[in-house]
């Protein structure tokens, strides 16, 4: 079977930022039946029920990986920082170190819950 782009995505990273990926990966499937992986903008995106949600990424300045929620500006959470965006805000992670899995899974929750409950539309 040919590699994808989503799968080349991972494969061209070096440790520890892969291994960080792919767990980051795993983390945000796990959180719903109704998330899919897709490939779109050359980023790894996550889409709710089609709707995009989340993507990952490699911080350009600090060389991090971090969570991108795409509906980030509708609520707050400590961990997540918004730079020069108006709608996304990300969540950075130090690859090398443990990730906070349960920080993770109530940031996802809360985003997921903008879809849930019908604040963001789902066609």
């Amino acid at each position: 079977m040919a590699l994808t782009q989503l799968d080349n995505f991972y494969l061209q990273k070096d440790e520890p930022i892969r291994g960080c990926l792919l767990a980051l990966k795993d983390i945000i499937l796990k959180q719903d039946k109704n998330i899919s992986a897709e490939w779109k903008y050359g980023m790894p995106f996550f889409c709710y029920k089609g709707k995009m949600f989340c993507y990952l990424w490699v911080h350009k300045k600090y060389h991090q990986p971090y969570i991108g929620i795409v509906e980030g500006q509708r609520f707050d959470h400590p961990k997540l920082i918004i730079e020069k965006r108006s709608r996304m805000k990300i969540m950075l992670f130090e690859a090398d170190l443990d990730l906070p899995v349960e920080t993770i899974g109530d940031i996802l929750k809360q985003a997921l819950d903008l879809y849930r409950t019908g604040v963001i539309k789902i066609r």
